[in-house]
């Protein structure tokens, strides 16, 4: 669980494209639809921290929690710089999804950017949606987004590169997938370089990320176990139905 230790610092800068934006905006409209009077979100992987901010905008009282220190402090940061009546609807702090136990319950509970498919076994699995249980108000919803088996397997990942740069440096970026068919795993082997527009020095790192894809069966077991359910799963960012070609596919859950 501490794979983004030695690139949160590159973190924003690779997802600088990413639609915070308007993934705040369509986690939202799921809450309207779903659980209109909600108030309050748990975050479990919140990263730097830009999706709770952004539904901090919407009005919600958003507590986000992740594993790694560094993405916590820019989310610290992050916080520093906001209006003081929208840092009070927000608060970030480090812990494990798997034991995180904070004798509070939400009307909402997110999951973003498949932080589930980092839960690579079935123990971790148990103990993420037991998180889920013990902080979900009855009838509270819990969100959350994963790679979609039947797409990763008709559309099997391959080697990408991804180059980006700021005022200071160039990152470039090379995944290399490893895929383990009886586990429901991939291994993302990133190389990643870092060079310093200042005095041109290159640092080189390397990680790996273990993401297990996820089936709609295993995913209804898992809400069973907890006494949940699903009512509602579909294409990420979309209302088309989850398929063969939906590769990040969000799922809705009632407690």
């Amino acid at each position: 669980m501490s794979v983004f230790h030695s690139y949160a610092r590159y973190y924003d800068l690779l997802y600088r494209d990413k639609d915070y934006y308007g993934e705040s905006n369509f986690i939202h409209q799921l809450i309207q639809t779903h659980a209109s009077n909600a108030h309050d979100i748990l975050e479990l992987g919140c990263g730097t921290g830009i999706h709770a901010i952004e539904l901090a905008k919407q009005g919600y009282k958003i507590q986000g929690v992740d594993f790694s220190d560094r993405m916590l402090e820019r989310a610290y940061d992050r916080l520093g710089e906001l209006p003081p009546d929208l840092a009070s609807r927000l608060k970030f702090y480090h812990g494990d999804i798997r034991h995180l136990r904070i004798n509070q319950t939400f009307d909402v509970i997110i999951s973003l950017f498949h932080v589930i498919c980092y839960q690579t076994t079935n123990e971790d699995l148990l103990a993420a949606f037991a998180t889920v249980k013990e902080h979900l108000k009855p009838g509270g919803i819990f969100i959350f987004d994963v790679w979609y088996g039947p797409a990763v397997l008709s559309d099997r990942p391959t080697v990408r590169v991804k180059r980006l740069e700021d005022e200071e440096i160039q990152v470039t970026r090379i995944a290399e997938p490893v895929m383990y068919a009886n586990e429901n795993w991939v291994d993302v082997n990133y190389q990643v370089f870092i060079k310093d527009k200042s005095n041109h020095a290159v640092e080189e790192l390397w990680e790996t990320h273990r993401m297990r894809y996820l089936f709609k069966p295993e995913i209804e077991l898992l809400f069973q176990r907890f006494q949940m359910e699903i009512i509602d799963f579909r294409e990420w960012m979309s209302d088309h139905k989850a398929g063969f070609d939906t590769w990040s596919t969000y799922f809705v859950g009632r407690g």
